[in-house]
């Protein structure tokens, strides 16, 4: 039976996952396996060979790895949630995003350029402003302050010398 293990996300929320023990290939009885190994079934397979019972890979899950330069990486996609509800019922904006072939990092210049696989920042405008703020942290963008109305938001996906790579805008109306 899988014991459950506690987790700290790097947003400070806690779960809990289950965890095989390591002892036991799939297959097989945990008491067989971590309390005589001898008695393994040569003929089940282990955890690390192909079968339609095991599980999927990590890189089946996380994709591939980030320490592996990447040739003829597919172009970068930038998905944007509409704000969600209950918040811009109360006149605050929660946009949630992800990209897809791109990392979002704080990291900057002519270099980073070489990076593989790819990375990248976002540009926030709000508005049609003359200006924009940059993040990196990949997290929810929020907007407080706006009056009442109309508004729109738009999400630049940038490569790190800030040259647009492509982008989405929101629009949205805040309660009066």
């Amino acid at each position: 039976m899988p014991r459950r293990k506690r987790e700290i996300t790097r947003s400070g929320v806690h779960t809990l996952c289950a965890v095989r023990p390591l002892c036991k290939p799939w297959g097989t009885s945990s008491r067989q396996s971590c309390l005589n190994p001898s008695k393994v079934n040569p003929m089940t397979k282990s955890r690390h060979q192909a079968s339609s019972h095991s599980p999927p890979s990590a890189r089946d899950i996380r994709g591939p790895s980030p320490l592996i330069a990447l040739t003829d990486e597919p172009p970068p996609k930038l998905i944007v949630d509409p704000p969600l509800p209950e918040a811009l019922s109360q006149g605050r904006v929660f946009i949630q995003y992800r990209t897809e072939n791109l990392r979002i990092v704080p990291v900057f210049g002519q270099g980073a350029l070489a990076v593989s696989p790819r990375i990248g920042h976002i540009h926030i405008t709000v508005d049609y402003a003359p200006w924009h703020f940059v993040d990196a942290s990949g997290e929810t963008i929020i907007v407080v302050g706006l009056p009442p109305g109309p508004h729109q938001v738009l999400i630049e996906l940038a490569d790190p010398t800030h040259r647009i790579i492509t982008s989405e805008t929101v629009r949205f109306i805040i309660p009066g």
